[in-house]
Order: structure tokens, then C-alpha cells, then sequence
């Protein structure tokens, strides 16, 4: 951005004779924005500073008077507004916070808080439609969540708004906003309507919910079609969602404008139709209120380690590990995190029976595991998934079976952690080490040791002591990292993922079980293959 939008501000000049600027908060495209004291009232402003030339002073006197007109919790307040002969300036109330993308990007976005968000930004934009105005940029980057425990959104940026009986800012063929967030009608170049306000918060849902955008494919032409193709329905991506509101996305992104509910029909319906969590106040001890598949899956996966742990390792009384099996899937219908942690915490006594060093490092390793997994808590016992497929042959699905885990580094982290520990229950049951054969060591001289720092080197020594074994985690750790990226970009990509897998699992470690792994491979490529968005797209109308 030039000088003339992002203007050097030092405290000892007033602006407008007023607004004293005390430092950049950021900047943009059109303009920056200044934290400001108004000398006037005492009171801190976010000050946004636009360049008078072309088309973004003409969006900044559209934006302030739109915001003007806006008096609603979930709408950023406009304060004032002024020019000089170089720019044009807005004076909104100050808010500390983040932007929904920042939020989303950092991964410290939960579905209820996104949830809860976009249920706000409906009701604002309700309480905009009611005035005539249309927001028509409405996206993650333009929606502020604001410090503090509860979730509070606020509506950014109307410079591309619409009002009643006002004249345009765009020339014939010009469609505003930004196109990851544009409706289909709109981009085909239909009148805005407040559906097309809508479908962006849908799209706002959609990514959040499905940890992944439901157009953007790297071009915008790509972008463009498939938007005008409509997005797949949420529930492919993420079945374990309440089916109300599967269907609620789903709607908001009718291609169909008039399917799509108004703003406050969303806004309505968002309230108590995300996941259980989303239901504030709810007795300790009563069930969720609804059990979907995922949450199953996590009981049964704790039930398994609890169980399987405490009869593989002496020290639990005779009948205990089922004990604790139950108890471990209990808890976790309750309280996620807390089957998770009782799961986790069984083996602590048993290895302590073995080392104290030993049972000291993995309290450590599972507390940590606990922490890294605390906002994805289904993907925390995932990694069991490694003893149950070694068996019989198939941990080479293992990326497959991550591939409902959001982040990238816990998705490869889950695997590894799943090929090592199938090793060590390989090591507990004597039998040869998965994926590249070989007896496991018998002992790995951590008996009797205290300190845990030792056990972590005698463990490194072992880990170290099979190459091949940590090549085919790491290989499969980036076939997990790369599916989502294959299946958004079709079923030439989900081929070469297939073969990439082979040539890294196979040809990169000869001694590999290789009959296992091709069919892992093929089944990866096929199942990436069907998931994977078609490339035809169906043709625009008017």
C-alpha cells in the first residue's frame, strides 16, 4: 500500500483536529488503521485512514454511512467521520480482539465458538437488511471477535455495502467482495440480495466447521467454478455433526437464493444446533445429549488402551482391566477429555512397576499429548488405531484414518505416534515389527532405571536401532499430510497421492511388506479418488 493510504502518524499531531494516533493496529488494500485517542471525549478509536483517490474514498464515505445508520451489538459503531484534502477518515469504537481468520488460522477457533459467531454476524447483518443495507464483503477477515472468555463478533467493514435507493460503486461487470465469499448468483452477475449475504456466512461455517474452504482450489478460475458447482454437502466431510446443523449449512448454501434463509432465520436456528458442547450450563454429570459416531469411536478407543494396557502390563487385580475398559469409555461419554485422560493415565502404574524413569517419561509424553490434542480431543486416541491395524496387515490405512483430524502437524504426529506404538505392542506380544518385518527387541534396558532422562536416551537408542521402521512413519505421516490437499484437487491428484505412497513406502525401504502396503496404497488413491470434488462444472445461468 503507498504512503498516501498508510500515512506516517506520530502522537504529537491531532487528526482532524481531534483523534491524537498512538500506533498502527494494520493495514490493507484501501487504508490502514490507527489506534487513536478522541481528545475530545477521553475515549480510544480505531481510526481508519483511506487515500482520497479512485474508487476507496468513494467505499470509505459508503462504509461510514452505512455504519452510521447501524446501532446493533453485533455491528462495529461508527463514531464519526471526516476528511482533509489527502484522506478520508473513520472514527469507530475501539474493540480488543482478532479477526475470525486469525482465530481460524491459529486453530483456537472451537465449532461452538465459530458456531456461536456466525450467529452473531447473522444478527447483525439481520439488523443491516432491516435498514436496506447489504454488507456484500462479508467474510472471516471482515468479522472481529473480540478479548474475553465469552464469544462476541462484530461485523467489519461496509465499504462495499448496498443501500436502499443508492447509486452503485461498481461498473457493469464488476462483482465486489472477494471471491472465495461470493455467491453464485452474484458471480454470474445477478442482483444482491441479502441471500448473497448468507451464503457468505455459510461459507464462514462450512470452512470452520470442515477445517478446509469449500471452493478455493489454488486459481481463481478453479474458485469461480466451483462455486458456481455449489459446495458438497457438509455432512460428507463431517458425518459426526447433529444432522440440524448439517442441514442448516447446507441451506445457507443453496444454490438456489430463495432456498436460503434470511439472516435472522439463521441466526434463530444456529442457537443450540451445534455440538453438545455448545450447550452452556449443563450439569456435571447428566450424558450429552446426543451421541453421535465420533464420540463413539473416542469411547471405544479409550476402552481399548485402558483395557489392553492394563492386562498386557502387570499390576492391575484380576478383573480390573475391565474395570477400567468401562470406566474409561463412561467417562468419556461424559466428559471427552476426561476418558481421554483416564485412558492415558492407566499404563502410569504399570510401568512403574518396570522403571520409575520409564512411568515418569510417559506421564510426561501423555500429559503433553493431553495439551496438544486438547482442541481436537477425537483426535487424541487416534494413534491406538497402530495395534489394531498392525495385525492384520493394514497400518498402512492409518493416514486414512486421520484424515479427519484439521491440523496437518497433529495429522502427521498421529501417525508416527500410531507406527510406534504398534511397535512397542509388537515388542509386548513378541511378534515381528509391523510394515518391515523383524523381531522386536527383546529388552530395552530401562529396568530398574529413576531417571527418565536416561530411559528417553535408551528409548532413542532403540527407535534409532530400526531406520526402516521411522522411514515408513515418516512417509505415511506425509501421505496423511498431503490427502486433504489431493482430494480438494481431484482424482489426478488422488492417483499421483497413490503412487507417491508406493514409491515411499516401498520403493524407498526394500524390506518393506510391500503386498500390504500397495493395497493400502490403492485403497488410499480410491477412497481420495471418490471424495475428490468432480472436475466438470455444471454450466452458469442467468
Amino acid at each position: 500500500m503507498g504512503q498516501a493510504a498508510a500515512p506516517a502518524l506520530t502522537g504529537a499531531e491531532l487528526v482532524l483536529g481531534r483523534y491524537r494516533p498512538l500506533r498502527p493496529l494494520g493495514s490493507g488494500g484501501s487504508g490502514s488503521v490507527w489506534l487513536a485517542r478522541d481528545e475530545r471525549t477521553g475515549l480510544d478509536v480505531a481510526l481508519k485512514i483511506v487515500a482520497r483517490e479512485g474508487k476507496a474514498a468513494a467505499r470509505a464515505e459508503r462504509e461510514a454511512k452505512a455504519a452510521a445508520q447501524l446501532r446493533h451489538p453485533a455491528c462495529l459503531r461508527a463514531y464519526g467521520f471526516g476528511r482533509d484534502p489527502r484522506h478520508v477518515y473513520i472514527a469507530y469504537e475501539f474493540v480488543p480482539g482478532r479477526t475470525y481468520r486469525e482465530a481460524l488460522r491459529a486453530g483456537e477457533l472451537t465449532e461452538d465458538a465459530a458456531i456461536e459467531a456466525c450467529a452473531q454476524v447473522c444478527e447483525g447483518l439481520a439488523h443491516a437488511h432491516a435498514a436496506g443495507i447489504l454488507h456484500r464483503d462479508v467474510k472471516p477477515s471482515n468479522v472481529l471477535l473480540t478479548e474475553g472468555d465469552r464469544v462476541s463478533a462484530r461485523v467489519l467493514d461496509f465499504g462495499l455495502a448496498q443501500m436502499a435507493e443508492a447509486e452503485t460503486l461498481t461498473e457493469a461487470g464488476d462483482v465486489p467482495g472477494t471471491l472465495a465469499y461470493i455467491s453464485p448468483e452474484r458471480l454470474v452477475g445477478g442482483e444482491a440480495t441479502p441471500a448473497a449475504d448468507v451464503w457468505a456466512v455459510g461459507v464462514m461455517l462450512w470452512e470452520a466447521l470442515a477445517g478446509r474452504h469449500p471452493f478455493w482450489r489454488g486459481s481463481m478460475l478453479e474458485t469461480a467454478r466451483a462455486i458456481e458447482a455449489g459446495a458438497r454437502p457438509l455432512g460428507e466431510f463431517r458425518p459426526d455433526l447433529p444432522k440440524r446443523l448439517l442441514r442448516l449449512v447446507d441451506s445457507a448454501l443453496s444454490t438456489n437464493p430463495a432456498r436460503r434463509p434470511s439472516a435472522r432465520e439463521l441466526a434463530d436456528a444456529l442457537r443450540g444446533a451445534g455440538s453438545s458442547t455448545s450447550i452452556p450450563h449443563r450439569p456435571a454429570l447428566t450424558l450429552p445429549p446426543r451421541i453421535d459416531a465420533g464420540h463413539s469411536v473416542t469411547a471405544l478407543l479409550a476402552a481399548i488402551l485402558a483395557g489392553w494396557t492394563a492386562s498386557a502390563l502387570p499390576f492391575y487385580p484380576h478383573g480390573w482391566p475391565f474395570g477400567l475398559a468401562a470406566a474409561a469409555a463412561a467417562a468419556t461419554f461424559f466428559r471427552e477429555r476426561a476418558g481421554i485422560a483416564l485412558a492415558l493415565a492407566v499404563p502410569v502404574f504399570p510401568l512403574g512397576n518396570v522403571s520409575l524413569g520409564l512411568a515418569l517419561l510417559y506421564a510426561a509424553l501423555a500429559g503433553g499429548w493431553l495439551l496438544v490434542t486438547w482442541r481436537e480431543p477425537r483426535a487424541g486416541l487416534l494413534f491406538v488405531l497402530g495395534p489394531l491395524l498392525a495385525p492384520v496387515a493394514a497400518l498402512g490405512l492409518l493416514p486414512l484414518a486421520t484424515a479427519r483430524v484439521r491440523t496437518a502437524p497433529l495429522r502427521a504426529l498421529t501417525v508416527v505416534l500410531g507406527v510406534l506404538t504398534a511397535a512397542l505392542a509388537a515388542g509386548i506380544r513378541h511378534v515381528a515389527l509391523p510394515l518391515v518385518g523383524g523381531a522386536a527387541p527383546l529388552g530395552l534396558g530401562v529396568a530398574g532405571a529413576r531417571d527418565p532422562f536416561d530411559v528417553a536416551g535408551s528409548l532413542a537408542r532403540a527407535a534409532g536401532a530400526q531406520p526402516s521402521l521411522l522411514v515408513e512413519a515418516c512417509a505415511l505421516a506425509l501421505v496423511a499430510v498431503a490427502l486433504p490437499q489431493a482430494r480438494a484437487r481431484g482424482r489426478w491428484a488422488a492417483a499421483g497421492l497413490g503412487a507417491a505412497m508406493i514409491v515411499l513406502t516401498v520403493a524407498a525401504v526394500p524390506s518393506a511388506a510391500a503386498i500390504p502396503l500397495l493395497l493400502s496404497s490403492w485403497a488410499i488413491a480410491a477412497f481420495t479418488a471418490l471424495r475428490a470434488p468432480a472436475l466438470g462444472v455444471r454450466s452458469a445461468t442467468t
